[in-house]
């Protein structure tokens, strides 16, 4: 049996991520292939780590400095998300990644980037977050168009994974898992809605493909859902979703709402803990991989 967690993005909304990754630790449920977009990458990376609380933590501490990400942020850097203080200063020094951990633990984890020049989205092996490369498609990964400066990488310019293939469940099927935990970030019934194509031919006009990717994404992202509710409806995957509503803006600066949306998290992967074991295979004792 090869296992697969699969994490959606959703900027703040991760913070829901964040909490059923939590659960998950502490049961030491392990996964074979973890594949992580845009904030599902972002966060992702910490169920490799093994760093309970970490996500919850320095987002709580640090959303409210206007070095770490938000409009200031924007207005200075070009980016919404600071790439010294997130990428340099937060994984090394202020809530530092446990990078032996990492190294060691035995998951592949993936984080999806989209290519601006095709329009389509790549999906790289982060087996090694020292290496610099890797540290910007991470980065890569979480840079929400319109408001991220493009991230080159080896002669290449990427945006974020979410743009391109929100939910990758067909990738992570076509790489052989035969079970798969999804996290999803909307409740359920959620479908995306057409978005003004203007905007993205004003900013892209370069990259058609790319442009083309993001006017049509709400297609591509509607489709996904119907085949995500297919696969659930005949067993073959398992989907954790929000079970009510929070409304987060999407840099969310209130420490309150984060730590709803945690807890909301926390509090549906327990729910339906029992569940997912059968689902596994596994006793409440042991871990899969």
């Amino acid at each position: 049996m090869t296992s697969g967690l699969l994490l959606e993005g959703g900027a703040m909304r991760g913070l829901y991520t964040a909490g059923v990754m939590d659960v998950l630790l502490k049961h030491h449920i392990e996964f074979d292939e973890v594949m992580g977009v845009s904030a599902g990458a972002l966060f992702g990376m910490n169920y490799k780590s093994k760093q309970i609380g970490r996500v919850l933590r320095y987002n709580k501490k640090y959303i409210t400095n206007k070095e770490y990400m938000g409009f200031y942020s924007l207005l200075t850097t070009g980016n919404i998300m600071n790439k010294n203080f997130c990428f340099n200063k937060l994984v090394n020094e202020l809530d530092p990644v446990d990078f032996e951990t990492y190294s060691k633990s035995k998951e592949n984890f993936y984080a999806v980037v989209t290519n601006m020049e095709s329009g389509q989205a790549e999906y790289i092996l982060m087996d090694d977050l020292k290496n610099p490369d890797q540290l910007e498609y991470l980065r890569a990964s979480g840079s929400m168009p319109f408001v991220s400066k493009p991230i080159c990488v080896q002669g290449n310019q990427y945006l974020d994974g979410g743009i391109a293939d929100s939910i990758p469940i067909e990738k992570m099927m076509s790489m052989g898992c035969d079970k798969i935990v999804l996290v999803l970030t909307r409740p359920e019934n959620y479908r995306k809605t057409k978005t003004n194509t203007l905007v993205p031919r004003l900013f892209y006009h370069q990259y058609p493909n790319l442009v083309d990717t993001i006017n049509n994404r709400y297609i591509a992202y509607n489709k996904q859902l119907d085949l995500i509710e297919q696969l659930e409806q005949e067993g073959k995957i398992f989907v954790i979703r929000p079970s009510r509503l929070v409304k987060m803006k999407r840099v969310e600066k209130d420490p309150d709402k984060l730590q709803e949306m945690y807890d909301l998290g926390v509090s549906d992967m327990n729910r339906v803990l029992a569940q997912l074991f059968d689902y596994l295979n596994i006793q409440k004792s042991d871990s899969v991989r």
